[in-house]
């Protein structure tokens, strides 16, 4: 198990993705790189090792599961994560007022922003869109928090010219996913990646020989193993644990609305055309 996202995905990205997934003493590993990355540029393969309270190869194994060639090529990338990452205070470092927290907390998101869209690929990203534009009927599944995205992005395919449909009941989803059939594509939302629900109508769609589009935080999540093409957009917090508590689905929001302009820019007139009529609905819709 290795990483399979962007070359240039920066350690923390990698280790949020895959920690849920790797090895209990390789986890363990990754977790407290992840809670001390300045440290671990200092520290040998060893005193990694020592500190975590596991054998050196172990520390190599885990290395390696985040996808570099060894522990010096992890330690090379952790510096230029650090180097690239600016500490985020209050304007004058000493105010404590709640417009203040929110600003540190939102100027940190954006922070770690960038990094969300690493483990993405450009062959994964153009075979989602292609499946999408292609299919013969589209189903979007979400369901838990997860729900808003799917019917979000239901809405903006809709929008674009791509009908597609959204069931909010779980058992009327496995029916409908089971009865999609070849040609047609089933995309599921989730967050973990281990939604039952979602999994379930994932699998019924492929035993009818449907096409399963997921995005998911975390590589090799029970979603990502299931689906045919898994777009992987790490949460921008610290791991899976945050993930559950925190549960935000903000950079989920973000790539919905960009993910929807590719599609449009990659169906050109038809997608265009279909945009314009929504937006004349719209308008007649609205009063002064």
């Amino acid at each position: 198990m290795t990483w399979h996202g962007a070359s240039d995905a920066p350690p923390s990205a990698r280790i949020v993705s895959l920690a849920p997934s790797l090895q209990p003493t390789e986890r363990r590993v990754a977790e407290f790189i992840l809670t001390d990355r300045a440290a671990t540029v200092e520290r040998t393969a060893q005193e990694l090792a020592d500190a975590v309270g596991v054998g050196r190869t172990t520390v190599i194994r885990a290395v390696q599961s985040l996808g570099y060639e060894g522990y010096p090529q992890l330690r090379v990338a952790l510096a230029q994560e650090l180097a690239m990452q600016q500490p985020t205070e209050a304007a004058d470092g000493s105010d404590d007022s709640l417009l203040a927290a929110l600003r540190t907390r939102v100027a940190r998101f954006g922070t770690e922003l960038s990094h969300t869209m690493s483990a993405m690929t450009d062959e994964s990203l153009l075979a989602f869109i292609t499946a999408l534009d292609t299919a013969h009927r589209v189903l979007v599944v979400a369901n838990g928090l997860s729900a808003p995205l799917g019917l979000d992005l239901m809405l903006r395919l809709n929008s674009a010219g791509r009908p597609a449909e959204l069931i909010v009941d779980s058992i009327s989803q496995q029916i409908s996913a089971r009865q999609l059939g070849e040609g047609s594509v089933c995309v599921a939302f989730s967050g973990s990646g281990a939604n039952r629900s979602t999994l379930d109508a994932m699998r019924a769609a492929k035993d009818g020989g449907a096409t399963v589009l997921t995005i998911t935080s975390f590589a090799r999540s029970a979603a990502a193993e299931i689906a045919d093409i898994a777009l992987v957009v790490p949460p921008a917090n610290e791991s899976f644990r945050h993930e559950l508590t925190h549960t935000s689905r903000a950079v989920h929001m973000l790539l919905t609305e960009q993910l929807i302009e590719l599609f449009i820019e990659h169906r050109g007139d038809r997608a265009r055309d279909a945009r314009a009529a929504s937006l004349s609905v719209l308008g007649s819709a609205l009063q002064e």
